[in-house]
């Protein structure tokens, strides 16, 4: 039984939340919610913690390796099979990406529900990104070189925020220069 609930079916309520039951039990489970409020709540409140979990990053919901080993053992104890323990997760750096003449993009991170991208950004010695206009919030942190948007010189270490609507029609860099880039990815080129 669930905490809080007196109902003796909040056990089947709790597997339908996660999507637990098998196609028999569906239908008797959700002739006995539509028929208990108390369930219907419970099934509420359920649905809701798990949606905010399926919502986290994957990478915060993988337990640590040594705990993957302990499980692999104890569930090879408790059912007599040998222990397989899920192979290692490698992280690989992302690769550089030419994506036009002396611009080159390295992926860290994307936020298809926000439509956002984080990426580095590099532009080789008299490179020119082209003039946009910013579909939301644009961030970026200069590392090396120099990189001039609209007559204003950024030097490594400057931070330069573009208002959603605004546009940028000069950014070039005469130097060469590596930015972290924070932007939506519906940034319109002109």
């Amino acid at each position: 039984m669930s905490i809080g609930t007196h109902c003796d079916q909040s056990a089947v309520t709790c597997a339908l939340a996660v999507d637990a039951l098998g196609p028999a039990e569906l239908a008797p489970a959700e002739a006995h919610i539509a028929s208990c409020e108390e369930c219907r709540r419970e099934l509420e409140r359920m649905r809701s913690l798990v949606g905010w979990f399926a919502s986290w990053p994957t990478d915060v919901l993988r337990p640590a390796g040594s705990l993957q080993a302990r499980l692999a053992t104890r569930i090879a104890e408790e059912t007599g099979r040998p222990a397989v323990a899920p192979a290692p997760q490698r992280w690989s750096e992302p690769e550089w990406e030419s994506v036009a003449p002396g611009i080159e993009c390295k992926l860290l991170a994307t936020d298809p529900e926000r439509q956002r991208v984080s990426m580095l950004v590099r532009l080789a010695p008299a490179a020119r990104y082209p003039a946009h206009t910013h579909a939301g919030v644009e961030e970026l942190h200069l590392l090396d070189g120099e990189l001039w948007i609209d007559g204003r010189k950024l030097v490594p270490g400057d931070y330069n925020r573009g208002a959603p609507g605004a546009g940028d029609d000069s950014v070039w860099s005469e130097t060469g220069c590596t930015c972290v880039l924070i932007t939506s990815t519906n940034d319109i080129l002109r």
